[in-house]
């Protein structure tokens, strides 16, 4: 158990050092990043009402709908805001570039609906990564689906 609480130590103070070089670049706009690249499938921004009414002509799930639930799912057992944003951060990251359906946090609903996300490699650069999710996080900061 020790070992597992230092490697996520460990693993943490490098997500936050790369966290910390990409906030200061700066030279990437995550919301063009999402028009450009994740419009054409998820939806910004609608109620869990109206998602209903259109369900069957949505590509993707709501962006809207995606925040949340990696914000709901993804739990720490101690109270730390920063911390938990950054592991919701790597997580998308890491999705984004290697979906999986074991990963997967949608809805079953969802997934019968829309499958797996098809990877995002040869769509987006790293810098563009970094930017989007955290555009991702941000932009939701707060919102329900």
């Amino acid at each position: 158990m020790k070992k597992l609480g230092l490697l996520l130590s460990l693993c943490l103070a490098f997500v936050s050092s790369m966290h910390a070089e990409y906030e200061q670049e700066g030279s990437v706009d995550g919301y063009k990043v999402y028009k450009q690249k994740c419009q054409m499938c998820h939806i910004e921004m609608i109620t869990k009402k109206e998602t209903l009414k259109i369900f069957k002509t949505l590509k993707a799930p709501p962006m809207v709908e995606v925040s949340a639930r990696l914000k709901e799912n993804i739990l720490l057992k101690e109270d730390d805001d920063e911390v938990k944003r950054e592991l919701i951060l790597t997580f998308m990251r890491d999705y984004i570039m290697n979906p999986d359906l074991d990963k997967s946090m949608c809805h079953v609903g969802a997934l019968d609906r829309f499958g797996v996300m098809p990877s995002q490699k040869k769509n987006l650069n790293n810098e563009e990564l970094h930017a989007v999710t955290q555009w991702i996080y941000d932009r939701y900061e707060g919102q329900n689906f």
